[in-house]
C-alpha cells in the first residue's frame, strides 16, 4: 500500500498534508509512504524529517504519485497531476467542490476515487477528523493577533502614571468555531468583545466567555440553525433589522472580525461601506470570509484595503500559522485514513457503505456519485 504526499501547487498555500507523527503512524498501518521533495518547507518541515519519520523522498511529483493508491493533499490538485497513481487511486483532501463542475467531472474521468475532507459529517465518531473546525479554530485565533497587529494602540486597559489607556473594544460576526476562537483570544488580550450570530444557541456561548451579544432575537431568529448546526440564510427582512442594529454599534469599536460562512452559498455582506466609513480612523476590520466574496464591502482577499483611515484585512487565516495548521490537518487526515485500512491485512478497504465515506466521497468508478455535486439532467 503506496500513499503519496504531493507538494501543494498553489503558490499561496504554505500547508502540507503530513506531518513526521503522521507518516510514523501511517507506517504502523503497514503503508509505504512517498513525499515530494521540498513539500514541507513552507511549514518547518524539512526532507531530514521525512526521511528520519521513514518516508521515501522523491524528486518531483510524477515520481511522487507513482503507483500510489492513496494521494493525500490539502488542496484539490488537477486530475492530470496524478497520472502514474494506481488505477482508481483514492484522493483526500479540501476538495472545494462547489461551483467546480469541471474540475469534478476531470476527476471522475480519469477514474479517482476523490473524497472531500471539508464534507465530513459533524457528529461525534468525526469529530477527530474536522479538518473545518480544527483550520477555522487557529483562523479565529489568527484574526485578533492581524487585527491587533494593525491596531495602532494597546488592547488591554492599562493604568499608568501618565494616565489610563481604555480597554479595545472587538466585535466578532459569527461565532462559529472561528468566531469563539477570536472571542477567547480578544478576551486574553484584555479586550472588550460583543459578538453576534443568527443562531440561537451561540448566545450562551459567546456569554460563557465573558463577552455579550448582539442580535436581533426575533421568531425568525430562534428557528435560524439547520440540524446540522450551520447557520440559515435569512430572510430580507431580518437582515435589514440586524444590520440597523449592528450600524450603530459598529461605529463604536475599535476592531470588527467577520466569520460568516454558508456553505455552498457566497460569503453574506454583513458590513457595508458606509458602515466602514462610520468607523473611526485607525479601527480595523478582519473579514475571514473573503475567500468566498467577503463579508466586508472593499474587502480583498490578500491585500490590506484603507478606507478613510479605516483598515480592512483580507489576508488573515490558517495559512499565516502552517506549522500548527499543518501538524492538525495531518491528524485530521490519518484519523480518516484509519478507518480505510484493514489492520490485519494492512491494506486499503474501504467501506463504501460507511457513512462518513458517503458524505465526503465525491467521484469514484468514472462518475460524481455525490448526490449534491452531481450533474442536473439538461
Amino acid at each position: 500500500m503506496r500513499i503519496a504526499i504531493p507538494a501543494e501547487t498553489d503558490p499561496l498555500e504554505t500547508r502540507v498534508a503530513a506531518s513526521p507523527e503522521t507518516i510514523k503512524k501511517l507506517l504502523g498501518l503497514g503503508a509505504e509512504v512517498v513525499v515530494q521533495s521540498g513539500a514541507g518547507l513552507a511549514s518547518g518541515i524539512t526532507d531530514a524529517d521525512y526521511s528520519a519519520a521513514g518516508a521515501q523522498i522523491a524528486k518531483d511529483a510524477a515520481a511522487t504519485v507513482k503507483d500510489a493508491q492513496i494521494v493525500l493533499q490539502v488542496r484539490r490538485p488537477k486530475a492530470a497531476s496524478l497520472k502514474g497513481a494506481a488505477e482508481g487511486v483514492v484522493l483526500i483532501s479540501i476538495m472545494d467542490p462547489y461551483g467546480q463542475d469541471a474540475a469534478l467531472q476531470a476527476l471522475a474521468k480519469a477514474g479517482i476515487s476523490s473524497f472531500a475532507m471539508e464534507l465530513m459529517p459533524r457528529i461525534t465518531r468525526a469529530q477527530s477528523m474536522d479538518v473545518l473546525s480544527s483550520q477555522a479554530n487557529l483562523a479565529g485565533y489568527r484574526s485578533v493577533i492581524d487585527g491587533s497587529g494593525e491596531y495602532g494602540r494597546a488592547m488591554p486597559m492599562m493604568m499608568t502614571a501618565a494616565g489610563t489607556v481604555p480597554a479595545a473594544r472587538i466585535f466578532v460576526m459569527g461565532v462559529g468555531v472561528a468566531g469563539l476562537q477570536a472571542i477567547a483570544t480578544a478576551r486574553r488580550l484584555g479586550a472588550i468583545v460583543t459578538a453576534t450570530d443568527v443562531r440561537p444557541a451561540t448566545k450562551e456561548q459567546v456569554e460563557s466567555l465573558g463577552a455579550k451579544f448582539v442580535a436581533v432575537e426575533d421568531d425568525e431568529f430562534k428557528q435560524a440553525e439547520t440540524a446540522g448546526g450551520y447557520a440559515k440564510q435569512m430572510s430580507a427582512e431580518y437582515q435589514a433589522k440586524q444590520a440597523l442594529l449592528v450600524a450603530g454599534h459598529i461605529a463604536k469599536q475599535d476592531i470588527v472580525i467577520t466569520t460568516a460562512l454558508i456553505p455552498g452559498r457566497p460569503a453574506p455582506r454583513l458590513v457595508s461601506a458606509d458602515m466602514v466609513k462610520s468607523m473611526r480612523p485607525g479601527s480595523v476590520l478582519v473579514d475571514l470570509a473573503v475567500e468566498r466574496g467577503g463579508n466586508v464591502e472593499g474587502a480583498q482577499a490578500g491585500k490590506v484595503v484603507v478606507v478613510n483611515g479605516v483598515k480592512i484585512v483580507g489576508d488573515s487565516s490558517a495559512l499565516k500559522l502552517p506549522a500548527t495548521a499543518s501538524a492538525l490537518y495531518a491528524k485530521n487526515l490519518f484519523a480518516f485514513v484509519e478507518t480505510m485500512i484493514d489492520k490485519t491485512e494492512k491494506k486499503l478497504a474501504i467501506q463504501w457503505d460507511d457513512e462518513l465515506v458517503k458524505a465526503t466521497c465525491l467521484t469514484r468508478g468514472g462518475a460524481i456519485v455525490h448526490p449534491n455535486f452531481q450533474p442536473k439532467p439538461e
